[in-house]
Parts: structure tokens; C-alpha cells; sequence
């Protein structure tokens, strides 16, 4: 029986994955050994799809924390691994890059790193013309089917294609095909749970309060799991800064808690239950023939207000003068100690993000580099590493795709 000949393509660069990590590492490629063959393969019909969403369609291209020792503490899982990285390429390495490239970046009031058109498309483009325009085949339409070792190389088989190559580089994100066939080489892949996610809520409290935002305190009931930041009230729950980061950190508790617990807000933030209590008596001492009702003494709406003081059993008409020490004592556990009941999450827009993948313990984060095999590289959401809002995964997916790439071409930096 004859065998069957499979024709191949050959490229000296075989890239899975067409989204920002994948992208960059070619466009890194291109700059550091033009002549390099590179090949693009991604499973969708459109390339960039995180890209064009991210930021509201204005795409968070970074953050101004140029700090490698404060940028890691943005990284729920990678901090630590990261840490090293950064110092080689962090967000000053990426404004630098895209703005030599013609685009021109902001940075806004929180630190987050914007194109200056606000357009997403801007990036796009970029990252096109350095790859398309300097001969990268980008292949749409071509989920990987199998990846195998082929002597010092690999074998990379589609459903209608099959592509060999020296180099391996793996940028898919959070692939459950691509994981399985990185475990089934042996790595370890940490199972994978959602982070970044809103919580549903329904209470009294909120309801019909969608848009009020408010500096808080936030902490998860019998955990040690807290963070402070804005918080903002969502049609559903809440959301927000705040939340967020709370759901990043406690991603793999609050999984195994089935998103069901319950959370304690301190709307006054900094602000002790019993500091709140002092606060309260001078109130009622200066101001006692007001009424509570309808203006909030401290940093948050009125309308907010209003439901702390009618939670703590106290009517809006009465006087300040009129205030038991039970009620008050009542509304100071409201605006310091406000307990809700979270009863599921909801995605944060289109940005979906997941604690999980390919374990970094098993990844040279120098170069990238498996430890397993030798010239194959993981990059990106691929690996066990997530961040907060505000431009840091892409932080991740820029930082490794430029170090597997400057290993790649034995440029180190």
C-alpha cells in the first residue's frame, strides 16, 4: 500500500494565533531578521478581534506604569514571573514601538494608554502593514488540528493544510483546543476559570440606581480578599474598577463558591465604622435642626444616600437632633459595613479574560520558551497569566511576544 503524500508548507516561523500577541511577535520578527520566513495561522475569519473591541473600540493599548516592580503587582497570576520580564520590555518599550511606528498614543487621567484617533483600527493597521506589508502569510479560516515534533522542528497540521517550521510560536489565548494539544505534549495546563466579571446583585439598596459610581472599599465576607477603587452601580449589580480588580484577585475562590457569596462595601472607604460614628455625632452636634434626608454629607450621590439612611431605619424627614444612638450607629454600619448578596457574575463587555492555561513553571520567561520543547514558545493568554483592567493583559501579550522574539532571532535585549 502506497502512502499517501501530504504536501506541506515550509516557513521558518509558524505563529498560531492571529490576535495581539501573535501579531506583535511577527511584526518584532520582520524588524529583527527580515528575511525570516513567517506564517500566521488563525482559526477565525477576521484577525485582531480582542484588538478592535478592547477599550470600548478604542483599544487600551497599555498603562503609564513604568515601574517593572509596580506593573507586576497588577497580575493576579504572573507577577512574579513577569517581573524579570518587564525589566526588558515593559509599557515604555511598547509606547515607544507603536508611536516609531507612526502611531500616536495619550495617556488619560488613570494612567490607561489610548491611540490618539480613540480608534482601535489604529493599532490594526499598524500591526497589519508591519506584518502583511513586510510578507508575513497571514491564513484565515485554519484551526489547528494537531501539533507535532518533527526532529528540531514541527509539524503543524490544519483541517486542509499541513506547515512545517523551526520555530513554534503559540499565541492563541484561551483556547481549549490549543491547550489540549500542548498537554497532550506534556505541559501542564492549569484548568481555567473566568476573571474580570461584574457581579449580579439584586437589592433595595441599588435598585434603580444604575450609573452612581462611588470611591469605596470592597471586600469578599470570611476571605481575605479586598481591594478599594471605584465602584460603580450596574443595572444588574455592580461593577467597575473596584469590582474588577476584586474579581481578577478571587477568580479561582469565588469559582469555587459558584459566584454565590457576599460582599462587604465601606462607601466611605478610608472612613472606620467607628471614625463614621464620630462623624455622625458631630453631624447631629452642628447641624441639628436639618433634615438627614436629600443631601449626602460625604463623597457620593444624594440619591445613594437617601438608601444608606433609609436601610438604617431612619425616615428622611427627620432632624439630625432627632437621631437615636441606635440609628445612628445603624447608618454608620450602612455607609462602612453594607453587606450584599451576590448571587451570579456577569462578563465584563466584550473583554472576556481567564485565570488559567499552560503553567509558567514550565516556561523560560526570558525567551518565552517552553521548557519541555526546545523551539516552541507560548505567549499571551496562552500561559497562566491575567491582569486588572487598564491596558495590563495586552502589557502581558506586547512584553512576551517581543522576548520570544528577540530569542528567536538570538537578540537579547
Amino acid at each position: 500500500m502506497v502512502e499517501k503524500h501530504i504536501p506541506y508548507y515550509l516557513f521558518d516561523i509558524v505563529i498560531i494565533g492571529g490576535g495581539a500577541a501573535g501579531f506583535f511577535a511577527a511584526a518584532k520578527l520582520t524588524e529583527l531578521n527580515p528575511k525570516a520566513s513567517i506564517c500566521i495561522l488563525e482559526r477565525g475569519a477576521e484577525v485582531m478581534q480582542k484588538i478592535k473591541v478592547s477599550g470600548g473600540g478604542r483599544c487600551n493599548v497599555t498603562h503609564a506604569c513604568f515601574d517593572p516592580e509596580e506593573l507586576a503587582k497588577y497580575y493576579p497570576r504572573g507577577s512574579k514571573e513577569l517581573l524579570g520580564a518587564f525589566y526588558r520590555f515593559n509599557p515604555k518599550d511598547t509606547v515607544e514601538w507603536f508611536e516609531r511606528k507612526g502611531v500616536k498614543l495619550k495617556t488619560e487621567s488613570d494612567g490607561r494608554i489610548f491611540p490618539v484617533s480613540d480608534n482601535s483600527q489604529s493599532i490594526i493597521r499598524c500591526l497589519l502593514q508591519q506584518t502583511e506589508d513586510k510578507g508575513v502569510s497571514i491564513l484565515k479560516g485554519q484551526a489547528v488540528k494537531s501539533i507535532k515534533t518533527s526532529g528540531s522542528g514541527w509539524e503543524i497540521q490544519t483541517k486542509s493544510h499541513l506547515f512545517k517550521s523551526q520555530k513554534l510560536i503559540v499565541a492563541t489565548g484561551s483556547s481549549p483546543q490549543i491547550w489540549q494539544l500542548l498537554s497532550d505534549l506534556g505541559h501542564q495546563i492549569v484548568s481555567p476559570v473566568p476573571s474580570l466579571f461584574t457581579f449580579n446583585i439584586k437589592d433595595p439598596r441599588i435598585d434603580g440606581l444604575a450609573g452612581i459610581s462611588a470611591k469605596v472599599a470592597i471586600a469578599v465576607a470570611k476571605e481575605k480578599l479586598k481591594t478599594s477603587g471605584a465602584l460603580l452601580i450596574t443595572h444588574w449589580g455592580m461593577s467597575g474598577p473596584a469590582v474588577l480588580k476584586l474579581s481578577a484577585w478571587g477568580a479561582r475562590i469565588l469559582f469555587e463558591k459558584n459566584y454565590q457569596f457576599g460582599i462587604i462595601v465601606n462607601w466611605l472607604s478610608v472612613i472606620s465604622l467607628v471614625e463614621s460614628i464620630e462623624i455622625l455625632k458631630n453631624l447631629k452636634q452642628n447641624q441639628p435642626k436639618k433634615t438627614i434626608g436629600g443631601k449626602s454629607p460625604f463623597d457620593f450621590p444624594n440619591r445613594l444616600w437617601d438608601r444608606l439612611v433609609g436601610a438604617a431605619n431612619i425616615n428622611l424627614e427627620m432632624r439630625w437632633a432627632d437621631l437615636s444612638h441606635v440609628q445612628l450607629q445603624n447608618l454608620a454600619e450602612q455607609l462602612t459595613r453594607c453587606r450584599f448578596e451576590v448571587t451570579s457574575k456577569s462578563t465584563f463587555k466584550e473583554e472576556f479574560v481567564t485565570a488559567g492555561g499552560v503553567d509558567l513553571k514550565e516556561i523560560d520567561c526570558k525567551a518565552f520558551e517552553s521548557r519541555l520543547h526546545k523551539n516552541l514558545y507560548i505567549i499571551g493568554e496562552s500561559l497562566n497569566v491575567d491582569a486588572v483592567t487598564g491596558g495590563f493583559n495586552f502589557q502581558n501579550a506586547w512584553t512576551g511576544a517581543a522576548l520570544a522574539a528577540h530569542a528567536i532571532c538570538g537578540v537579547y535585549s
